[in-house]
């Protein structure tokens, strides 16, 4: 079996408080949940409201269907998120 984890840093200049950091996130959490039944949380910069740090996580017993859900996974986030994308990292186990 092999766990594939996705971990993606995102800048959200037009966030002016915590609230609209999160609203933006249940959005994105939501959807990927639903798109691609992978488990979704934030990692880190729970207090900052311009940052955040997701992680993205899947499983299957084929290497290259975990990769592929994974990029699926960051380009639905390169293209609906309202911010900047600073990293994006693929992790195998």
């Amino acid at each position: 079996m092999v766990i594939g984890l996705l971990v993606v840093e995102i800048h959200f200049p037009h966030a002016r408080s915590l609230k609209d950091k999160r609203r933006e996130l249940s959005g994105i959490k939501s959807r990927l949940r639903g798109r691609f039944n992978a488990a979704v949380a934030e990692l880190d910069f729970h207090e900052m409201w311009q940052r955040t740090a997701l992680g993205i996580v899947t499983l299957n017993h084929e290497r290259l269907i975990v990769e592929q859900i994974l990029d699926a996974v960051r380009r639905e986030i390169e293209a609906h998120v309202q911010g900047e994308i600073l990293n994006a990292e693929i992790r195998l186990m």
